[in-house]
């Protein structure tokens, strides 16, 4: 039978490739990856033999801490240099780990009461923790919250010389020792170590060691980018590589400007804070504002030659609510910017913080859409009994003027306060004909007659003119709410504050980067304003509104679980491209992993780190950072006083001697 041409380079195809199916099928797969030889004549080393000759030396890992407390265990081994690592695991059942822990408490138990009867309490006092650590270890597994597992660990390192390769080998040897991990020569076994470390999944060596689940991570190769902007402030140092970390949250290459810091209490949030205040305050002319809440920032507005505004029951500080500017705005024909008002924003906002008042720290049910209604209608109808509206002259006195720094500038009118807005709704509820009304004017009536002055009110402080105003060019402004009560003042406090910086401090600044002035706002222990609705959504609002005005808002919290359970909170995570984690609990380290796809590395670290120690994310970088102030910026930003105290008895001794 005749066969055409495409029907012959079928065939021929198809003989070629049964030919190539044979020579596999007849061949160990070592035939086909592995090189043209190998010398193992040397009990040290291998030679292998290819068109680049090279040594090999291969490795096991003999000894490791007790406790892997760094983002990768081996990070140092994987980024050596010329280096395949391999890493065996197995799981050990559950009741092989409970019986092998159960024997080592045993056994840690006999130890320590020999050594308590020779009067040995240090080796005592070392034995009872391990003890202690071994039950837990036991208790976690029974509860299923922790695994064991078998690990085998064995590199091989190249060179083109024997030279070469026992340089390295005494490099690496020693890197490793600092963090207490003993690396040996696989002696005479090195073919077979060679054999474990090629992709056949066959572990000669065996050389086993006993991991938890925590641990185990912390094993797996766990490597960090480089965070760095030329433009930016140096805020501390890259933990694995040392290199200086230079950050700037204004940075070009960022969708926004705005960052989060989440921390356990006594992880270092405050003093990483308070370094970038002051760096990016002398070095860039950044201007910061604080919503403090513990009263921790006083002293670094004191010494950056700042300002310091404390709101209290006793003070004599007012801050009033309904305090209007007008706000910059780009015109999309021209391109040219020019000052507008919206009263409705501005009623809106009002209303919200007002809806906050009412609810009061029971976020009572009694408050409803009929009550915001009423609350809507007196405050537009207090801007309109003064003749404010849409238009920026209506602001201003017609026919005054004053004189500033020998400028003639138009006065602006008295804005309503919460006191006239309360005198209002007292004559609407007298004036009421709608019985559905009336219960809803009369609990607004009573609820708040505690923020209005002439009733001597305990949070009267929001209610009048505002006594200050805040000065452009400021390098920093601190708001002091730490005296008021905490469980519904402070929050109140934020929210409030919130919305007259955004009027004072946010919506003057230009919408263009060339004019606009760089200003952080900070909202430490943002945590508070989270039982309180109306609080949060203005949280979100200034989130995604600040960039367009050249700002950065800076969320500080301790449990980022708040906002995990909270989904209108979390659109604050989405508009901030700049995320830093120190220490957490770790009851907190579940919902950090999900969210932020954290990988078992990064969250044993999180858990394990120090003070002052955490993880930098910004845009699609990230990078194991460590924060040190310098000794002179510890003497403002550190909060622990009695480390403070330490810090200057040194500083005086060694001045002394």
């Amino acid at each position: 039978m005749k066969k055409n041409k495409k029907g012959q380079q079928e065939e021929l195809v198809t003989n070629k490739t049964q030919e190539e199916y044979n020579i596999f099928k007849t061949k160990d797969i070592k035939d086909i990856i592995a090189p043209s030889g190998i010398d193992a004549s040397n009990l040290n080393h291998l030679e292998i033999i290819s068109h680049t000759n090279r040594l090999a030396r291969s490795f096991f890992v003999s000894t490791l801490p007790r406790m892997g407390t760094f983002p990768s265990l081996l990070r140092d081994m994987y980024e050596f240099g010329d280096i395949n690592v391999s890493v065996y695991i197995n799981p050990i059942q559950e009741a092989r780990s409970q019986q092998d822990l159960n024997r080592t408490i045993n056994e840690l138990e006999t130890e320590r009461i020999v050594a308590l009867e020779k009067g040995n309490i240090n080796r005592e006092a070392v034995l009872a923790q391990k003890k202690y650590e071994t039950e837990r270890l036991r208790d976690e597994i029974a509860a299923g919250f922790n695994k064991m597992f078998e690990a085998s660990i064995v590199a091989t390192m190249f060179a083109y010389n024997l030279q070469d390769l026992d340089k390295y080998t005494k490099l690496l040897t020693t890197e490793m020792s600092k963090t207490q991990i003993g690396l040996k020569s696989a002696w005479a076994m090195q073919e077979e170590a060679f054999k474990s470390n090629i992709p056949l999944n066959r572990n000669l060596l065996n050389k086993k060691h006993t991991f938890d689940r925590n641990s185990m991570a912390t094993v797996f190769p766990f490597t960090s980018s480089e965070v760095g902007h030329a433009s930016g402030v140096p805020i501390g140092y890259n933990k694995q590589t040392g290199t200086p970390i230079l950050f700037d949250n204004f940075h070009s290459s960022l969708t926004n400007y705005n960052m989060v810091i989440f921390a356990k209490s006594g992880a270092g949030k405050s003093v990483t804070m308070k370094t970038l205040i002051s760096r990016s305050s002398v070095l860039m002319g950044i201007e910061s504002l604080a919503l403090d809440a513990e009263g921790e920032y006083t002293i670094v507005a004191e010494s950056l030659g700042g300002i310091n505004v404390v709101l209290s029951p006793t003070s004599k500080t007012v801050i009033n609510i309904f305090d209007l500017e007008t706000e910059l705005v780009k015109d999309e024909i021209t391109g040219r910017e020019r000052p507008t008002l919206s009263i409705e924003n501005k009623v809106e906002d009002v209303t919200q913080a007002l809806l906050t008042m009412a609810k009061g720290s029971t976020r009572s049910s009694e408050v409803n859409e009929v009550t915001k209604q009423i609350i809507a209608e007196a405050v537009a109808e207090e801007y309109a009994s003064r003749g404010i509206n849409n238009n920026i002259n209506s602001l201003y006195k017609s026919d005054l003027t004053q004189i500033n720094d020998g400028q003639i500038e138009k006065e602006k009118k008295e804005m309503p306060t919460i006191g006239s807005w309360y005198k209002r709704i007292y004559r609407k509820a007298q004036e009421n004909e709608n019985p559905d009304y009336t219960k809803h004017y009369s609990y607004l009536l009573k609820v708040m007659k505690q923020f209005i002055r002439e009733y001597n009110g305990q949070m009267a402080y929001f209610d009048g003119q505002s006594t200050f105003d805040l000065l452009d060019g400021a390098p920093f402004i601190n708001l002091d709410i730490s005296q008021l009560e905490e469980r519904f003042a402070r929050p109140l406090a934020q929210q409030i504050l919130l919305s007259w910086i955004w009027e004072k401090f946010v919506k003057k600044n230009s919408e263009d980067r060339r004019k606009a002035k760089q200003k952080r706002v900070i909202v430490d222990e943002a945590w508070m304003m989270l039982p309180y609705p109306e609080a949060v959504d203005f949280l979100n609002k200034m989130a995604r509104r600040a960039r367009k005005r050249n700002v950065s808002l800076a969320i500080i919290s301790q449990r980022f679980q708040d906002f995990y359970e909270k989904p209108e909170a979390q659109a604050v995570l989405t508009s901030s491209d700049t995320k830093l984690f120190l220490a957490q609990d770790k009851s907190e380290i579940q919902y950090l992993k999900e969210v932020f796809k954290l990988s078992e590395g990064e969250a044993n670290f999180l858990i394990t780190c120090f003070k002052g120690e955490g993880l930098l994310k910004v845009g699609a970088d990230s990078a194991i950072i460590q924060i040190k102030p310098t000794a002179k910026e510890f003497e403002f930003v550190e909060t622990n006083l009695n480390k403070l105290a330490q810090m200057k008895s040194k500083k005086r001794r060694q001045e002394i001697y």
